[in-house]
């Protein structure tokens, strides 16, 4: 199956004239999640697609409080070079139940072809159930990059030197 293109009228209704871009990003969708519908953008000024967890229909699974899960996505990227995707996770799942996306944000490389899992910790009180098709991280396309580093003695002075954690109030 193949995933249509928003038609550019429909974009420019909801919004997004002046916001569209020539970047396009293969996606392959994996067998244990050929009844689920891709990463989508869920209002028109949404920065991240959703991931949608390709957990099995009858083996829903549970995080504990205090646990954390490695949750299948049924996707594959492969993104252009320059480019990288960053899971990040759901404020409502943050806010509502105490759960996060672990590593976050993750970072999916231009070269990384495999499924993209995301690692869900529980914060909260109640044990967190991931059911097939669950909107579980985000997915941001950025750019990257990749200054050439060099070595020196001293750095450059600023009124906040190296104060750390805390140091501006």
């Amino acid at each position: 199956a193949r995933a249509r293109r928003p038609h550019r009228r429909s974009a420019e209704r909801a919004g997004d004239a002046g916001q569209m871009s020539d970047l396009a990003v293969r996606i392959l969708r994996l067998p244990h999640a050929a009844d689920l519908p891709l990463p989508a953008y869920q209002s028109a000024g949404a920065a991240g697609l959703d991931l949608l967890a390709a957990v099995p229909a009858d083996e829903p699974l549970t995080i504990p409080p205090g646990g954390r899960a490695t949750v299948p996505t049924g996707v594959a990227f492969a993104l252009p070079e320059g480019v990288e995707a960053q899971v990040r996770p759901r404020s409502g799942l943050a806010a509502r139940h105490g759960v996060t996306v672990l590593n976050s944000p993750g970072t999916i490389d231009a070269d990384y072809r495999g499924e993209v899992i995301v690692v869900l910790a529980n914060f909260g009180a109640a044990g967190f159930t991931v059911s097939r098709g669950a909107r579980i991280a985000q997915l941001v396309i950025a750019p990257v990059l990749r200054p050439s580093l060099r070595e020196v003695g001293t750095l450059d002075p600023t009124p906040r030197g190296s104060g750390g954690f805390g140091s501006t109030g």
